[in-house]
């Protein structure tokens, strides 16, 4: 009783510190896997050039998990949301774009030598590699055939790093993998399933005629560039 005591009074004050200043004493911003974090690092920088006295917290999530970090009022805004968020009430959210997967595999993988399109018969003999869904009540995974063999990591760059060892196959964002296909370290395969795509939007709690803080606002109108939504979709390493 006494820690929720304490929870509430550090609340007021972070309240009664926004309404003086206007500024959030802390925003939470999660980001999913699939989102590029060098546009991330890039706003984060041009927030700090501000010199506001907000501090951010930047929280990874994956699928369903992106999403139940904003409901549970644990972020203030999340960046990369891929699933249905109809049955949300009071959340505003934007479209970032249609993001592109490709089906990767190593060039030593079996299936790099194959004929294509690989049949969802032929994926079903080979290891995929799959992204943990980072929600406590969800377990969606996406591109798996039933019955395969599934090597399960918790990041997109654990399932990058698979993927590369020859590890296991699977669909990963073209802007991720493309420094690695260039390379030669990966090649793309094409699939008779239908083709990879997420349609990914950002988020944030409270009703459309609530002004938001100065700091969450600063944060929405970057989104609002369709040059910076490009990146989050395509810029995953330093040009």
């Amino acid at each position: 009783e006494g820690a929720r005591l304490l929870q509430e009074i550090d609340a007021v004050a972070h309240r009664v510190k926004r309404v003086a200043t206007g500024w959030e004493p802390q925003l939470t911003i999660v980001i999913d896997g699939a989102v590029a974090r060098t546009p991330i690092f890039e706003l984060v920088e041009a927030f700090y050039a501000l010199t506001p006295p907000t501090t951010l917290k930047l929280r990874d999530g994956i699928l369903n998990g992106t999403l139940e970090v904003l409901t549970s009022g644990h972020a203030d805004l999340a960046i990369g949301v891929a699933v249905n968020t109809s049955n949300v009430s009071e959340l505003q959210t934007r479209e970032i774009g249609e993001m592109d997967f490709v089906f990767a595999v190593a060039p030593h993988h079996p299936l790099a030598g194959l004929d294509e399109p690989l049949s969802d018969e032929l994926l079903l003999r080979h290891r995929m590699v799959a992204v943990a869904d980072s929600g406590v009540r969800s377990n969606t995974s996406f591109g798996l055939v039933n019955g395969q063999d599934v090597l399960t990591v918790d990041s997109m760059q654990a399932k990058l790093e698979a993927q590369i060892r020859g590890i296991g196959a699977g669909f990963l964002p073209r802007g991720m993998v493309q420094a690695y296909l260039d390379a030669g370290l990966l090649v793309t395969r094409q699939v008779q399933r239908a083709s990879r795509n997420l349609r990914l939007h950002y988020a944030w709690p409270g009703p459309a005629h609530r002004t938001p803080g100065r700091a969450l606002q600063w944060w929405l109108t970057q989104l609002e560039s369709p040059a910076t939504r490009k990146a989050l979709m395509e810029n995953h390493h330093r040009q």
